[in-house]
C-alpha cells in the first residue's frame, strides 16, 4: 500500500491512497474535487473511500462531489453529517486495503481533528500516520479552537507511538517550520542536516513529506518542549519570563511560532 501526495491550493497535500494490486484507491482530506478527479481520470483510477481528519474547507472541500461521483464510504468526525456516511471516534478502526487503522482523537488545532493510524502489518512495512494539521514536519497546527492543554495531549499520544512510524501531514510547512526551530535550537545537528536537505527538495519542487516519527523526536520544537535550551529560548522570543509547568512551556512555544517571522 502506497501513499501519493496530490498537490492542492498553495500548500495542501491530499493523501491518495493506491494499492499495487487493485485500481481502486482512497483519499485522505480532499479539498480539491477536481485535484481527485482529474488523478483517478489520468490513472485510470476509481475512488472507493475517504478520510477526514478535521472540518476545514481546505480538508473537505471536495467531499461532497466526490462522493456523489462514486457513492464511496466516507470517515470522519461525527458531526459532519452531511460529508460522511460512517461516523468515527477514538479506538474505531477502518480498514483501507490490506491495512486496519486505528482513529486517535487529537483535538487542539480544531475541536474535532483526528488522525488514522495503522501498526506494522508485516515484516518491513514501517507503522503509518496520517496526522492532518495536528503534527506537521517541524511543526504543530495552530490551535485555533482547542487550548495548549489539548494539544500537548495530542503531541504526547502521537510521541508514544512507535518511533519507525511514518508521518502524512497534509501542508507543505517544512522550510517555515524549520525556520523557527533553528531560531530555538541553532546547533541542533539532526535538524540542521534535515533542513538542509528539505531546502534541496524544495528547490527541485518535490515534497519534504513524509516524514518519520524518530525525526520529529529529535527536531520538533512541539515535540521537544521539555528541553530546557528549546523552552528558554522561546520565553525569550517572547519577552517572557520562562514557564515551569509543561502545559504552559507548550503555550509559550507554540505562541512564539505564532509571532515569528
Amino acid at each position: 500500500m502506497t501513499p501519493y501526495p496530490l498537490p492542492a491550493f498553495q500548500d495542501n497535500y491530499i493523501w491518495i491512497i493506491e494499492d499495487k494490486d487493485s485500481s481502486d484507491i482512497w483519499a485522505v482530506d480532499p479539498g480539491s474535487a477536481k485535484a481527485v478527479l482529474d488523478y483517478c481520470q489520468t490513472h485510470q483510477k476509481t475512488l472507493v473511500g475517504i478520510l477526514i481528519t478535521h472540518h476545514h474547507h481546505d480538508h473537505t472541500g471536495g467531499v461532497k462531489k466526490l462522493k456523489e461521483r462514486w457513492k464511496c464510504d466516507v470517515y470522519g468526525p461525527s458531526h459532519l453529517t452531511q460529508l460522511i456516511t460512517h461516523p468515527v471516534k477514538e479506538n474505531d478502526t477502518i480498514q483501507v486495503f490490506s491495512r486496519l487503522f486505528s482513529v486517535l482523537e487529537t483535538p487542539g488545532h480544531t475541536l474535532d481533528h483526528l488522525c488514522y493510524f495503522s501498526e506494522q502489518p508485516k515484516q518491513g512495512e514501517p507503522p503509518m500516520l496520517f496526522s492532518g494539521d495536528t503534527l506537521f514536519k517541524g511543526g504543530c497546527g495552530r490551535i485555533m479552537e482547542g487550548t495548549p492543554e489539548l494539544m500537548l495531549a495530542a503531541m504526547l499520544k502521537i510521541a508514544a507511538l512507535p518511533d519507525d512510524t511514518i508521518i502524512y501531514c497534509t501542508h507543505e510547512y517544512t522550510l517555515a517550520n524549520y525556520r523557527f526551530a533553528l531560531s530555538l535550537e541553532p546547533d541542533n545537528e539532526a535538524l540542521i542536516k534535515s533542513n538542509l536537505s528539505d531546502q534541496d527538495k524544495r528547490a527541485k519542487n518535490l515534497p519534504t513529506l513524509p516524514s518519520v516519527l524518530h525525526l520529529e523526536k529529535k527536531t520538533n520544537p512541539f515535540l521537544r518542549s521539555h528541553e530546557t535550551s528549546l523552552k528558554t529560548q522561546a520565553a525569550q522570543q517572547l519577552k517572557e519570563t520562562p514557564a515551569v509547568n509543561s502545559v504552559d512551556i507548550f503555550s509559550q512555544v507554540r505562541r512564539a511560532k505564532d509571532s515569528f517571522s
